[in-house]
């Protein structure tokens, strides 16, 4: 399989399938699961890396462990959809931390924001305050998260090995 940039080879897919799975496994072990020698295997992640197919690493947190009971999506629609406007309205919802995830997208909308917040009242309070006062919004809907039944980070590398 092939990537549209570089030449990813099964071994390098199969690396990034395995720390796609779980990041903080040892080098040694990784090499063992892919069949190659611990050197080659740390050569291939560097350059991985270095080429930014692997942007980072993170912990996956439970939110609700941590005392973030709601999560929202909130539907974004901004007065126009000049590319000033839109970097404008970008650039301010990248300060909030509450909002986890900023995606522009095509149709009705044009952003799709997930929001996590401690309750109700938190929400709404940052919703009142910050999201709709957010400069050239025109409107904002709402939906709140009951339950999460898949949530994957990363791409299905199951349809590429």
């Amino acid at each position: 399989m092939k990537n549209e940039k570089y030449k990813l080879d099964n071994i390098d897919l199969q690396i990034l399938n395995v720390l796609q799975k779980n990041g903080e496994i040892s080098n040694v072990q990784l090499a063992q699961k892919v069949k190659i020698s611990p050197p080659s295997c740390l050569r291939r992640v560097k350059s991985l890396e270095n080429k930014n197919i692997i942007s980072g690493y993170s912990a996956l947190v439970n939110p609700k462990m941590l005392g973030y009971n709601v999560t929202v999506f909130a539907y974004v629609g901004l007065e126009s959809q000049a590319e000033n406007d839109l970097q404008t309205f970008e650039n301010y919802i990248s300060k909030f931390p509450e909002v986890r995830e900023c995606h522009m997208l095509i149709g009705e909308v044009d952003f799709l924001l997930k929001i996590v917040a401690k309750d109700w009242d938190d929400f709404q309070s940052f919703l009142t305050k910050n999201l709709t006062q957010a400069p050239k919004v025109s409107n904002v809907k709402t939906s709140l998260n009951i339950r999460s039944v898949k949530n994957l980070p990363g791409i299905p590398f199951e349809t590429m090995i």
